[in-house]
């Protein structure tokens, strides 16, 4: 096993657009604007727009159930802009000539998705014939001379994503991630993860799903069940949730894990998938004795937690070459494959971490 990869820009969801005749004005309408109040130079910011416009208006051409998320992505005092599309569409049988220059939806602005891809730092598309498409694209400022202002600008080694029970516009779920040093002096790093499902839905819901990221990040036992023990004292007071955490020791080759509620967690890799156990309660409310269950990391594995916005009856194997893009796509895979619209959803996946 390698050492942990900390470059994990946090990110912020900021608004989920669903499919339909004003889509691409929309989007590139709050993408713009989002990109300017970020500070992005009005060059970039019309490179932005013209990127979703293309994407979007794909969605609304080729998608069945298409829809596109806006985000806010971190890298130290630095803010980018990323978008992901997800849809059940046919999905492309051929995905480089897709991506070949000259290629476009009828009805887009001609540039293609290869042009998007171009303008992005980062770039990432899946599609499986029969089932869907998810594309991620993550743009930050540039300098005058064209490069990125972030020395890493691809994909972190964990990312997520969160979407509002429909009619609802916050979100009752949340994740976070950090980094620290395994023996407590900085040597063999870890990865610590968690996310939360806060009761219910909607700002109240939110508002204990914020309140266990701020609890997370301030928390200083950084075992599993001491992180849990001090999100269960921040939760006291709200509405409570379901909670998990997970710490990814790369140097020792073990994950461990510890969760109350209905989160539900997986180690997957090329021989299926392996449930992690959580125990019945709420937390802020009632929980019982902690216990943590310790794993092996499977070999060019992924780690995957998600809420019960999502069904448990995803298979990654029936998604071919779905564990060799980031974890933002595979996120939105599972997200299209599993999510149900009567709830909050979440899933957060964490790979080439180990």
């Amino acid at each position: 096993m390698g050492a942990v990869n900390t470059a994990a820009p946090a990110g912020e969801d900021v608004a989920w657009f669903r499919d339909g005749a004003s889509l691409a004005v929309t989007a590139r309408g709050a993408a713009t604007t989002l990109a300017r109040r970020l500070g992005f130079s009005t060059h970039r910011a019309a490179e932005i727009g013209l990127a979703v416009t293309e994407a979007a208006t794909n969605v609304q051409r080729h998608a069945d159930d298409g829809a596109l998320l806006l985000r806010v992505v971190r890298s130290g005092d630095q803010a980018g802009v990323e978008f992901l599309t997800v849809d059940s569409g046919p999905g492309m049988a051929d995905v480089p000539a897709a991506l070949a220059d000259g290629t476009s939806s009828a009805g887009t602005l001609g540039i293609g998705l290869g042009a998007v891809a171009r303008l992005a730092d980062h770039f990432d598309l899946h599609s499986v014939p029969g089932r869907g498409t998810v594309m991620a694209a993550r743009f930050w400022p540039r300098t005058v001379d064209g490069r990125s202002v972030v020395t890493s600008p691809g994909p972190a080694p964990v990312d997520g994503v969160t979407r509002p029970i429909s009619g609802e516009t916050v979100c009752g779920d949340a994740w976070a991630a950090r980094t620290t040093g395994a023996d407590g002096t900085g040597r063999d790093p870890a990865l610590l993860v968690m996310l939360c499902d806060g009761l219910g839905h909607g700002p109240l819901a939110a508002r204990a799903s914020q309140a266990a990221v701020k609890a997370f990040h301030a928390a200083g036992d950084l075992g599993p069940e001491g992180v849990l023990t001090a999100v269960h004292r921040a939760l006291q007071g709200t509405r409570g949730g379901a909670v998990a955490v997970a710490r990814i020791e790369p140097a020792a080759g073990r994950l461990l894990y510890c969760g109350i509620g209905n989160v539900s967690g997986f180690l997957v890799g090329g021989h299926g998938r392996r449930a992690l156990l959580s125990a019945p309660g709420i937390v802020g409310a009632q929980m019982r004795r902690l216990r943590t269950f310790e794993e092996p990391l499977p070999e060019h594995g992924a780690l995957v937690m998600h809420s019960d916005g999502l069904t448990e009856r995803w298979d990654h194997a029936a998604l071919p070459g779905l564990l060799n893009h980031s974890p933002q796509v595979v996120a939105g895979h599972l997200l299209r494959e599993a999510g149900v619209r009567r709830d909050d959803a979440s899933v957060m996946v964490v790979k080439e971490a180990w």
